[in-house]
Formats: structure tokens, C-alpha cells, sequence
């Protein structure tokens, strides 16, 4: 009895241990379904992501032009794909819309061909006032920062010594003045006893050698006097320019000699003034030419920024000799600056204007791109296609350049959204004006993008490279479910 209840009881427990696995491994199938399922869910997704990615340079119902939608831009570089829901048409852009565009028309007008140069402004006088006579300083007659005039008053030196000097160089004068006196009625009394036969002829030209001495004397004398006056002048200090007066170099009440090598203040005249620039060797013939020819070179001096223009004035000199270690030729220009806006020491942007081309075309510098080939624009034609025209570019002034070749008066050419543009594509020209009066933001380009072609595209006789994410590249292969 034993034996067959433990043996039913083996079997039970067998049993249940048979169960138990069995459970187990339809709990690790059901995950292992779980799990694949997932799997192969998540590779559809990215082959469908995938597969979306490139239909957006391929075009699809979403777009325009093929499953998946587009970017809408004919010959399009860049592939963009915009987000948008699937078979909304938002996902490729419409390749019959034309791209909106900012354009102004080339036109017919003078420019200053301009050699730019930076200088420095440099007063035309710098006077230091020193004392000319030895004495104490008694007034100051001016204040620091004052703008003098030529003759002005600006301080006095005590005076009473130089008055003493001067009493005496003239009373030196009345005395030598009476002897000359007396010595000529005493000659003139001896000619006529000498006429007489009275006295002896070497008495009479003894006192004419005396009236000869007193001469002398008395001229010394005037000489004396004149040269006390002059000293007594001096205590009496004037400007001797016109100009702003600067720091005062010494106080009222002190000694001051002639042997002082400050002296009492300087003097910097800032009306009229100069700036000093030099320009490259290259351009100096052209310079000399216009100087020779009488032909005055207007000079323009702008501030550090070149944003304000703080005086006009004209080129007044040239150096004789070239710099050979910078190739280039000193110049001065000179300035009236009534209202004082140059000031000496000022670093100024100095653009001088070397010629005026008559009759240039003239279109704006954003125009231009640069390519392989070159320099090119968009010209716009009748039809509203855009054509990549090269052209040769000549000198330029602010916003606008001289055209020498590519262009006539009339082209018009765009200026402003020219990122993602092809030989051919429609536009919508907008002109610059009428932007501007509309308070239109205008296109941008990409950082980066400025003065570039846009991707693939080319002047004309240059091979454009092949658009980035185009039709001619594949999609990238989904990854098979697992």
C-alpha cells in the first residue's frame, strides 16, 4: 500500500513538473511573437521613411510630379523635404510656381571710380608760445580749450624793467643828439673862418670827423631805443595763428625764460586742416595727371566706420618720392572744416575720387555672383525665365557697380533670392521699389551663400554639377525585417 501511494504521488509531481514546463514555453513563444513583431514593425517604418525620402526628390502624389512628393524646384540641388502629411502635397513643393524674386533694372549713369586709403588728420600749424623776453609771468589772458585768433592777446610779463631800459635808450639819444648838434654849428662856424684864411683847414676837418662820430653815435643810439621798445612789446605775449589752445605749461606768477623749452602753451590750428594718406604707386600717374591738369581731386573723409562723411575737401600736395618698402606715395588733403568735425591726430577713412566714368551701366553690387567661370547675374527676360548672363565687372561706389561687359541699360537682373535658382526657372520679380514701399521681407540667402551660385549651377559655358538628392540618386535600401 505504501508503495503504490508513493508511486501515485511520483506520478502527481511528475505531472506538475511537466506542466509547469510546458507553461514556460508557451509563455517564451508568446514573447518570441511579440518580439518579432515589433521588429519587423520598426524596418517597415524605416524602409517607409526611406523610401519617402527619396520619393521627395522623385515627386508623388503628395507633390507634384511622382509618390512621395517633391521639392517642387525644377533642377533642385538640395532636396529638401518639408514635413508635411502624406498625399497632403505638402511634402513637395509645386514645380509650376514661380519663386519669388527681388530685381532691379540696369541703367545708364556716372560713377566715381574711388581709391580708397585711410589717414590721419594733421594740422597745418603747431605753434608752441614761448616768451621772448626774460620776466615774471603776470596774467594769463586765456582760457584752456580756447579757440584764439591770430594777434590775440594771451598773457603779459612784467613790463617795468624793460619801460626803465627803454627811458634810458632814449635819454642816451637826446644826449648824443645834442652833441651832434653843437658839433655842426661849431663846423659850420669854422668853414667860414677857414674862408676867411682865419684858422688852419685841419681844424676845420678835425670838427668835421666829430659831426661824423655824433652821427654814428646817434644812430646807435635809435638803434637802442628801438630795441628797448621791442623788448618792452614782447612782455606782451600774442598768438601768432589762429586755433584752439591747448594745456597751459605753466601757472601765472612764475619766472619764465627764453631758455624754457615747454614754453607756455601750444597752439593747434584746426581751420583750415590736412590729412595725410597715402595711395598705392599703381594709381599715381593718374593722380599726377589730374594734378598737372589743374583738375582738383575731391577727397572725402569718413569716420572709423564709414558710415558718416565728415568733411569733402581737395588733394593740395603731393610727395616727391615713393615709399619702397610699401610701394606706395604720401598725399595731402585739405580740408576747410568750419565746423570742426576733423580733429588733429583723428584716424579718418579717406576715399578719393581718381575719375567719374560717364555712361556706365550701372546695376547693384548684390547683382553680382561669383562662379567658376567668373562673374554672372540673373536676367530676368520678358518671359519671367531667369538667364545666367556672365559679365565683366568694373569699378564700384556704395551699392552700385560698373558693368563693362554682359549687360545693357534695361536688363533687369535679381538681386535678392537667387539661392535656388537655374538657367530657365520661372520667377516672380518684384521690383526693389516696390518691396521696399510694400515693407516685403525680401528672399535670403543661407549663410554661406552670399556671392556663391546656388548648388549645380553654372555661368554659362561651365558644366553644372549634378543636383544633390536628384531623381539620378537612388533612395537608400530599406532594411529587411528580421
Amino acid at each position: 500500500m505504501r508503495r503504490a501511494g508513493a508511486g501515485r504521488t511520483g506520478a502527481r509531481r511528475a505531472g506538475g513538473r511537466a506542466l509547469w514546463w510546458l507553461l514556460a514555453l508557451v509563455a517564451v513563444a508568446a514573447l518570441g511573437f511579440a518580439g518579432g513583431r515589433k521588429w519587423s514593425g520598426g524596418t517597415a517604418a524605416d524602409a517607409q521613411s526611406a523610401a519617402s525620402a527619396a520619393g521627395g526628390t522623385q515627386g508623388g502624389p503628395g507633390g507634384a510630379s511622382g509618390p512621395g512628393g517633391g521639392s517642387g524646384v525644377p533642377g533642385g540641388a538640395e532636396g529638401r523635404r518639408q514635413d508635411g502629411p502624406p498625399g497632403g502635397g505638402k511634402r513637395g513643393g509645386d514645380a509650376s510656381r514661380p519663386q519669388p524674386v527681388v530685381v532691379e533694372t540696369a541703367r545708364s549713369g556716372t560713377l566715381r571710380v574711388i581709391q580708397p586709403a585711410v589717414g590721419t588728420v594733421t594740422p597745418l600749424a603747431t605753434v608752441t608760445v614761448r616768451t621772448r623776453v626774460d620776466g615774471t609771468l603776470d596774467k594769463l589772458l586765456f582760457n584752456e580749450g580756447d579757440v584764439v585768433k591770430a594777434g590775440q592777446p594771451l598773457a603779459l610779463i612784467d613790463p617795468r624793467a624793460y619801460d626803465v631800459a627803454l627811458q634810458q635808450a632814449k635819454g642816451q639819444l637826446a644826449r648824443d643828439e645834442a652833441l651832434l648838434a653843437n658839433a655842426r654849428v661849431d663846423l659850420e662856424r669854422y668853414r667860414g673862418l677857414l674862408a676867411q684864411d682865419s684858422i688852419a683847414r685841419q681844424q676845420v676837418d678835425t670838427q668835421a670827423a666829430l659831426v661824423r662820430q655824433y652821427e654814428a653815435t646817434v644812430q646807435v643810439d635809435k638803434a637802442a631805443v628801438a630795441s628797448a621798445e621791442l623788448n618792452l612789446s614782447y612782455t606782451r605775449i600774442t598768438a601768432p595763428v589762429a586755433g584752439r589752445i591747448g594745456l597751459r605749461q605753466v601757472d601765472q606768477g612764475n619766472l619764465v625764460r627764453t631758455s624754457d623749452s615747454d614754453g607756455l602753451v601750444v597752439i593747434t590750428q584746426l581751420a583750415p586742416i590736412s590729412v595725410l594718406f597715402s595711395i598705392p604707386e599703381s594709381v599715381l600717374p593718374r593722380v599726377r595727371a589730374a594734378l598737372a591738369g589743374g583738375k582738383p581731386l575731391v577727397a572725402e573723409a569718413w569716420d572709423r566706420d564709414q558710415r558718416k562723411l565728415l568733411a569733402t575737401g581737395s588733394v593740395a600736395t603731393l610727395d616727391n618720392l615713393i615709399d619702397t618698402s610699401t610701394g606706395t606715395v604720401k598725399l595731402r588733403a585739405r580740408f576747410a572744416n568750419g565746423d570742426g568735425a576733423l580733429f588733429p591726430n583723428q584716424f579718418v577713412n579717406l576715399r578719393l575720387v581718381v575719375d567719374a566714368l560717364d555712361g556706365a551701366t550701372l546695376v547693384p553690387t548684390a547683382a553680382l555672383l561669383r562662379g567658376s567661370q567668373g562673374a554672372f547675374v540673373y536676367r530676368v527676360g520678358e518671359d519671367k525665365a531667369v538667364a545666367v548672363v556672365p559679365v565683366r565687372a568694373g569699378a564700384s561706389e556704395g551699392e552700385n557697380t560698373a558693368i563693362e561687359a554682359g549687360l545693357k541699360p534695361g536688363d533687369v537682373v535679381v538681386i535678392e533670392g537667387t539661392d535656388k535658382l537655374r538657367e530657365g526657372a520661372k520667377v516672380d520679380p518684384v521690383p526693389r521699389a516696390t518691396a521696399a514701399n510694400a515693407g516685403a521681407e525680401p528672399p535670403k540667402r543661407k549663410r554661406g551663400d552670399a556671392g556663391k551660385p546656388a548648388d549645380g549651377a553654372a555661368p554659362a559655358g561651365g558644366n553644372a554639377a549634378p543636383a544633390q538628392g536628384s531623381a539620378a540618386t537612388p533612395a537608400p535600401a530599406a532594411r529587411p525585417a528580421q
